[in-house]
Formats: structure tokens, C-alpha cells, sequence
């Protein structure tokens, strides 16, 4: 089985804040669950949607980077970056959320999901809980917690963010996606 893997400085302190300041330009909306769907006791948190060019261009090099050399661990057969990138943000006053999922799923975007990249853009000391988990056999599994760290898994993998009890965490959630599973 294929577990989760971690890059410790995916990206820089100055440059999780950068993320979190073009999300914050953007616009925030309500997270939803996918196909116009929505349900606060399983998702509670605000998303911005990152272009890959622009101002956002140098954050999806680097992800492509990072897949690249991720990618010699999963060896899945990828072609695309087909979703923009999701900047996520989970706040204690909304009991901030997301629970067991997998990424893969049966609309057109999601059934072509292949792999998870999820990079910790807030620093450990602004929040409490919000903790990323993966499902890893017979037990939950946190992600490194650093900020600029990414954590990669194949989208089939079961994971949640617990609730954030204090303050506030952000996260960028990318998707990289390829034929279907054989």
C-alpha cells in the first residue's frame, strides 16, 4: 500500500504567507463538497481558487517540481494539473473542518484524480487541532505540522482535518491526475 510521504520545506515561511495573501486577494467563499454540494458537519472552512499563471505561476512550478520528485516514491501514471489550486482556510469560530474523505470521486475532475499534494501554510502556533490526518491501516496518521511543509498521498487515501479549536490554520490543497486506476 502506498502511504502518505512528507517534503519538510516545500516552501518557505515568506512564501506560505505570499500563498495566504493571494488567496485572501482572490476571494474567499464557502468550501464545498464537490458537485455543487455542500454539508457543514462534514466540511466547515472558506477556499480561494490559484491560477497557474500570473501571480500565482511560481506556486504551481514549485508544485510541479514537487510532484515530479514525489512521484518516484508513488510511480503513478500522471498527465495533468486539470483543477486550479485550493487555498483553504479553517477557523476555530466555525469549528473549522473536514472530515474522512478521499479525493477521488465519480465527477470528471475528481475520477481522473491520481495524487494529493497539501502544503501547511500557517504557522503551528496559530491554531490548535486542524491537524491533517491519513488513514494508514489500522490508524490515523498526522501530517508534519511545519509551515511550508507538503504532505503527498495517493487520492484514494481516506484522510480529514481534525476542528480547529483555536484560531486559524490555512492550507493549499493541489490535485494532480492522470488515467484511471487499473
Amino acid at each position: 500500500m502506498l502511504g502518505a510521504i512528507t517534503v519538510p520545506v516545500a516552501f518557505t515561511p515568506g512564501e506560505c504567507r505570499r500563498i495566504v495573501t493571494l488567496a485572501q486577494n482572490s476571494g474567499m467563499m464557502p468550501a464545498g463538497l464537490g458537485q455543487g454540494q455542500s454539508d457543514k458537519t462534514i466540511r466547515s472552512a472558506n477556499v480561494a481558487w490559484l491560477d497557474d499563471q500570473g501571480d500565482a505561476a511560481w506556486v504551481m512550478q514549485r508544485i510541479v517540481a514537487l510532484v515530479s520528485d514525489a512521484n518516484q516514491h508513488f510511480n503513478l501514471d500522471l498527465a495533468d494539473f486539470s483543477e486550479r489550486i485550493q487555498v483553504a482556510r479553517y477557523h476555530a469560530d466555525i469549528a473549522g473542518h473536514f472530515d474522512w474523505h478521499a479525493d477521488i470521486g465519480s465527477g470528471d475532475l475528481a475520477a481522473k484524480r491520481k495524487l494529493t499534494l497539501v502544503v501547511q501554510l500557517s504557522k503551528t502556533a496559530d491554531y490548535h487541532g486542524g491537524i491533517l490526518q491519513t488513514w494508514s491501516g489500522n490508524q490515523p496518521l498526522a501530517a508534519n505540522q511545519a509551515q511550508g511543509a507538503a504532505t503527498l498521498f495517493p487520492a484514494f487515501t481516506l484522510h480529514r482535518v481534525t476542528p480547529v479549536t483555536i484560531g486559524e490554520r490555512w492550507s493549499l490543497t493541489t490535485w494532480v491526475h492522470g488515467p484511471g486506476f487499473k
